[in-house]
């Protein structure tokens, strides 16, 4: 009784000792109905449970892309590899190289063939299935071609190149002679840059056109042989040929080079320069003996300088070179016949060709392997 006593006095105060049984009973049961409810506790509820996710649907649809990224990954391989694909006879013919420009609709007129030379002049080291066609073959191939075409009345070739590798240049040279045996006509267009080989090609067209900055000239011959002796001695390298002769290894990068093997390589480069020299007075008649030789000791000069010297024919650009190829062949308004515009295939072919001329290895045999050039180092 005494420790209810004290609870009442806590509920009630000091009052609930005098109260009756009944009334102090009373007020404890109205008292717990007006009571607020507990606070509420610290502790969060547990979240329901979710439903499991079911199992083996990840995997299955990562096996369906890994499918489809191997049957596409064949499928490139395969197109790209391949020589071509089989289209309807309308639109592969004997002569699906060239095809007349967008310019014209009339596939069966006369025109001119519109060859682009670029960059180096020289043949593919690239062996890769991946590497696109653009060598000096190439190149004698596409004048091969507008040649046995009957449509082509003329062709323009079009040039911005600093030259190249002397056979390179004089395949493409012979092939220009060819083409205008057949009866064709030749027109030479120079663009920035049309020196040394590119000049040499030139020189077995009918006409040539410049604009007035064009840089040209550079007639002569270079060869370039590199030493890494220095770089071999600080890696501790040696290299030891084993030859037939004493000049099997002239000109090699691992040794220097003696006074003989010199004197025997400038009469090689003095004889590749009289091939040169030939050619430029052989295409060029109207130059004077004394500009001749002046200008033909490895020098370049203006289109301008080149149009007073009687090197080119006329100053102009692209169009002056159409009207003028034109009006060689009898044609009022050429057409302009031109290959047809890269797809995928070459694409895909141009990627490989500039990762492969970074290969590591094709760089040192560019060192260690001297080559004879017409070509301008700039």
């Amino acid at each position: 009784m005494a420790e209810n006593t004290d609870d009442l006095k806590e509920i009630f105060g000091q009052s609930a000792e005098n109260l009756p049984q009944k009334d102090w009973e009373k007020k404890l049961q109205e008292n717990e109905k007006t009571a607020p409810p507990p606070p509420p506790s610290d502790a969060t509820p547990e979240p329901p449970a979710q439903p499991a996710a079911p199992k083996g649907r990840g995997g299955f649809w990562f096996f369906v892309l890994l499918l489809a990224f191997c049957v596409s990954a064949v499928c490139g391989v395969y197109l790209t590899v391949k020589p071509g694909m089989s289209c309807p006879e309308e639109i592969v013919t004997d002569q699906a190289v060239l095809s007349l420009s967008s310019s014209s609709k009339d596939n069966s007129g006369a025109g001119i063939a519109w060859i682009k030379i670029r960059g180096v002049i020289a043949e593919s080291d690239n062996q890769s299935p991946w590497t696109a066609p653009s060598s000096a073959s190439y190149i004698s191939k596409s004048i091969r071609e507008a040649t046995k075409d009957k449509n082509v009345k003329a062709i323009v070739l079009d040039i911005n190149s600093p030259g190249g590798t002397v056979a390179s240049v004089q395949d493409i040279y012979s092939e220009i002679l060819s083409a205008k045996e057949q009866g064709k006509k030749v027109v030479a267009l120079f663009r920035d840059v049309a020196a040394s080989g590119a000049f040499y090609i030139a020189m077995a067209a009918d006409k040539i056109v410049a604009e007035p900055g064009t840089i040209t000239g550079s007639v002569g011959v270079i060869m370039q042989a590199g030493n890494v002796v220095g770089l071999f001695d600080k890696l501790g390298i040696q290299v030891t040929p084993i030859t037939s002769g004493k000049y099997k290894d002239m000109g090699s990068a691992y040794r220097p080079m003696t006074d003989a093997e010199k004197a025997l390589l400038q009469d090689m480069v003095n004889d590749t320069y009289s091939q040169f020299f030939a050619a430029v007075k052989a295409g060029r008649p109207n130059v004077t003996p004394e500009d001749l030789t002046e200008y033909t000791d490895g020098r370049v000069f203006t289109g301008q300088r080149a149009f007073n010297l009687g090197f080119i024919d006329k100053l102009g650009g692209e169009e002056t070179a159409r009207q003028l190829a034109g009006e060689l062949a009898g044609l009022k308004d050429p057409k302009i016949i031109t290959r047809k515009k890269e797809g995928l295939r070459e694409l895909i072919f141009s990627f490989g060709s500039s990762m492969e001329s970074k290969n590591l290895s094709k760089q040192l045999q560019s060192v260690s392997t001297p080559r004879v050039s017409y070509l301008w180092v700039y």
